[in-house]
């Protein structure tokens, strides 16, 4: 069996796989909606910056700068809530808190791909994507 059914997924998981080895980077296949994870990602202070690597054979990867303080991992938990087989969308009315607002949700919302307060502030609701804290 070749092929990832969740490309989102993987990528987070390669994000938690890489700060338990204190690794400095991490690298995902490229796509559009995992770019615009890691620019939330970004500006929330989750990591520390990402870039997309060209191949040239039409493939790319994203590499992701991962971020620790006081040499332990910014992102103390991050995980996929909307799934292929179980995709969860919330209104902006019920756009959960994470960790009593310390965290947050990653949405897709037809405004794109934004935080939770920013989904709030926009008035958007959308799918979940993850949660990160």
């Amino acid at each position: 069996m070749s092929g990832i059914t969740d490309p989102l997924g993987d990528m987070l998981t390669r994000i938690r796989n890489g700060l338990m080895r204190n690794k400095s980077k991490v690298s995902s296949p490229a796509s559009k909606l995992r770019a615009n994870v890691c620019e939330v990602l970004k500006s929330e202070g989750y990591i520390r910056d990402y870039a997309t690597v060209e191949f040239g054979n039409g493939k790319s990867e994203i590499e992701i700068e991962l971020k620790y303080y006081e040499g332990s991992p910014v992102i103390r938990e991050i995980s996929r809530v909307s799934r292929p087989g179980l995709r969860v969308y919330s209104s902006v009315k019920n756009i959960p808190h994470i960790a009593n607002g310390l965290g947050i949700n990653i949405l897709s919302t037809p405004k794109g791909v934004m935080a939770d307060h920013q989904a709030r502030d926009e008035n958007v609701g959308g799918e979940i994507l993850c949660r990160v804290f």
